[in-house]
Order: C-alpha cells, then structure tokens, then sequence
C-alpha cells in the first residue's frame, strides 16, 4: 500500500464498515483489473541489497521515478516512499525491505495490464541503469541474512517490526525477505463477491503450488519450492490464513466486518504522526479504548481503511478482492497470475466450473493443502486426489474463460496468450521452484550468485 489513507468521516456503527465494503459493487461492464507485483532491488556488481539512502538508493530510484513519471510523491517524516499518479490510476510503494512494487491502475483487459507492467519496468530500467542496480523476480531473498537487507524509513513498518515477533515466528521475514504478485478484481454484489471469496479461498493454495519460486534462503536450499508460502503459516494467524467463516453459508459483508473488529491493530494516524495501538483490537477501540490515551481517539473512516489494509487473509476485501496466494517471479508471471484469475472469476460459466469441482472441498481439507503447498507444490494432493491433476483442470477452465472473454490485442490474440507460463508448468510437470533447484544443483554448481543474472528485471 503507497498511501496511508487520511479521512475524517466519522466512523459510526458496524454496518457503517460494511456499508463502505459494499461501495465496491459494480456492473459486471465496469469490471476492471488491478495488478501489484514486487521485485528485490539489488547491486549488479556485487549482488548486495540497495540501501534507502545514497546517490544510489531506494530513495534515488523513488527520486528518479517521479522525474520521469509527474507522479506525486509520498512522504513519511520527510522521506519519500513512494509514489501517486494525480488520477489514481496507479502507485509505486516500497516494501520493508526494500522491494519495490507497483501497484497497477485498474484496467479492462490483461493486455492493457501487461502492457502497464512492461512500461513501468522499462522506466524502471532508465532509472535503475545509471546507478547499477537491477531487479529480482522470484519469490524470496535467496541470499540475504535479515540483518543484511535494509530497512525502509516507513512508520507503519517500524510498528510492525516490533509486533510481529510477538505474534509468530516469520513475520520479520514475510516483510523484509518476500516478494509477490497480486491481482485485485472486482464484484457486482454482496453474493457475487462471498461466491469469489470463496472459490478464490479454495484455490489459493494452487495458485501458491503454480507459481512457487522461493526455495533459496541465505545462498541455500531451504526445503521447500515456496518458502513464502511456509512464511505465511506462522505469521500473525490473527489476521492471515483461510477465512472459515467464508466456506459457510450467510457469509457477507458484514460477516468480514465482524472478523476485522477483533483483530488487534496496528496504528491510527493523526496529524501526520502514527500512534501504535497493537494492544487494542478495532472493536475495543469502537468502544473508546483510546480514549484518554490519543487526543482524537474517535474513530473515522480513515482508520477503518488502514486497518483493513493491515489483515492479510489469502483472499482480502476491500473494495474489491485481492488473491494473495502467488510467489513473485519472472516478468511473464506478472501477467500469468491476472490471467489465471480473470478467467476463472470474470466468466460465469468458468466459475460454475471451478465451483463443481471444488463443490465438496471443506475448510479443513483446503487448510490441510494449504500446509502441504509449500513442501510438496504439485505434488501435493486434495482429497486423495492429485493436485496436479487438478491443475490441469482449473488452467484449462481459465483458459475457456478468457476465450469466452474475447478480448483481442493488436493482432487478434485473446489473452489466453498470458497463460502459457503456467502451460509450461503442466507440460513439464516441473514449477519454477524446481526449475531452480535443478539449476543450482547443475550448471550452477551449487552457487546462489547466477540467479540474479539469469532472473533479473
């Protein structure tokens, strides 16, 4: 997120909060696509991490953006961190660690979104060139110790840094050592989106298994092909995971809302300052837990918007949906991972599908793959059956998805184009993970370097 929100609205009953969730619904022609992905920052020379500041830097990538760009820049005590195109259409942020991510404006088709990412990387490149820094596409720091990678100057990152060892045993790493691809899609109503909420839930964990690519830690394997995907299961459980409450029935809006109260906070903003308020949970601050302790402690709109930025469910809710599932990776996956999703969620007939296929699937049986994914990828397997088999099954129902789309790019292709990626998958039986494994057990000779050539933006 690039932007803390900032409103003063004041914040009145619960079905206020759901109120705000049901704004984001649309006619299925207003529809759009949102892409974020993040990529680790790195010296070509020496493949070291690039610090916050210095004529070479994070800040100085920022700086060298906007210059290009016009867009508006973010700051943080007087420190840039991040970027805002003046319409909305589009933000660049920076990650604790210093990933640098884009979060795409909302867009009608996967070609439009491709074509957005493939600009901001060209861009970037201008930019990152002259200071001899590059960009890695996979899932997780495959080198760097947590006391080697930088710390960006960002208030809501110094609360967290403190919280979350508190709460689990990797949330140090999800912040400073991951990277992802996200898609965000949109509803037309209240049982459209508890419907994508939760077909999406069910298949997180083969979204997690297609796009692996993180089995490097500190120059060695780590056991796993997605060790982003492992860092996800110890990290704050209060606010990430499955949502159980969406593989029932009356699952809604306000359904959400009432998880989000009791799940602990992390700040509120006020007059530009950040108040750690991870000892309260949001229905305790309702109730003016705040009260006496922070001046304006009524709550508003604004601090609803934060705090529902802060939970981190495999599918989150917002205004519109997010798949938080994927490992980050090579470019091509950036366009891969929108397209797997737009074909199963923006095609009625594609979702009548998935759904008969994952009818019986219960919570326990998605929370038991969900485990597995990490270790196993494609291997794994769901009630008895293999998820690759499965696999097979789902890519080609988003792949009659997106024909059924129909939407052509220049020169006639529809944007079943952008699956391919994941079609390599299944030829090869193999995901990305494995492929780097094979490497750096072969011609890599057991070296960690050649990654960040042959894997760099």
């Amino acid at each position: 997120m690039a932007r803390d929100t900032t409103d003063h609205t004041p914040l009145g009953s619960v079905s206020d909060m759901a109120a705000y969730l049901a704004q984001g619904c649309k006619p299925e022609a207003d529809f759009r696509i949102g892409t974020e992905h993040e990529k680790f920052a790195f010296f070509q020379a020496d493949h070291s991490p690039v610090p916050y500041d210095g004529d070479a830097s994070i800040s100085a990538l920022l700086k060298g953006m906007q210059e290009k760009l016009g867009w508006e820049p973010i700051l943080d005590r007087g420190n840039i961190i991040g970027l805002s195109e003046a319409s909305g259409m589009g933000a660049i942020s920076i990650e604790p660690g210093g990933q640098f991510e884009l979060s795409g404006a909302p867009l009608e088709t996967l070609h439009d979104t491709c074509r957005e990412s493939n600009q901001h990387l060209a861009v970037l490149r201008e930019v990152a060139d002259p200071m001899g820094i590059r960009f890695l596409g996979i899932g997780g720091s495959p080198k760097w110790t947590l006391d080697e990678t930088p710390r960006m100057p960002k208030s809501r990152y110094e609360i967290m840094s403190r919280y979350m060892p508190k709460v689990g045993s990797h949330g140090l790493d999800m912040m400073y050592r991951t990277c992802t691809i996200q898609v965000n899609l949109d509803f037309s109503s209240e049982a459209d989106m508890a419907r994508k909420m939760k077909l999406s839930l069910k298949l997180q964990p083969l979204a997690t298994a297609l796009f692996a690519a993180s089995p490097f830690t500190e120059g060695r394997p780590n056991g796993l092909l997605s060790w982003r995907g492992e860092i996800w299961r110890d990290t704050d459980n209060a606010r990430s995971g499955l949502l159980p409450q969406a593989f029932g029935d009356g699952f809604g809006f306000q359904t959400y809302v009432e998880w989000a109260l009791d799940v602990p906070m992390y700040f509120i903003v006020r007059d530009g300052h950040y108040h750690d308020c991870t000892h309260v949970t949001f229905r305790q601050f309702m109730a003016g837990a705040l009260k006496g302790e922070i001046k304006d402690w009524e709550p508003t709109l604004g601090d609803w918007t934060n705090h529902l930025s802060t939970l981190f469910p495999d599918v989150r809710l917002k205004r519109y949906l997010e798949m938080r599932g994927a490992d980050g990776g090579p470019w091509r996956r950036i366009c891969a991972l929108p397209a797997f999703w737009v074909g199963l969620l923006y095609d009625d007939a594609a979702m009548a599908e998935a759904e008969e296929i994952t009818r019986d699937w219960t919570y326990e049986d998605v929370l038991s793959l969900r485990n597995a994914v990490p270790a196993e990828g494609l291997n794994a397997s769901v009630r008895g059956g293999s998820l690759m088999s499965v696999a097979r099954e789902i890519v080609g129902i988003s792949t009659r998805g997106l024909k059924s789309r129909a939407r052509l790019n220049g020169e006639g292709q529809d944007e079943t184009v952008f699956l391919q990626p994941l079609e390599e998958i299944l030829a090869k039986k193999t995901v990305l993970a494995e492929d780097l494994l094979a490497r750096f057990n072969g011609r890599w000779n057991q070296n960690i370097e050649p990654v960040f050539d042959e894997f760099q933006y």
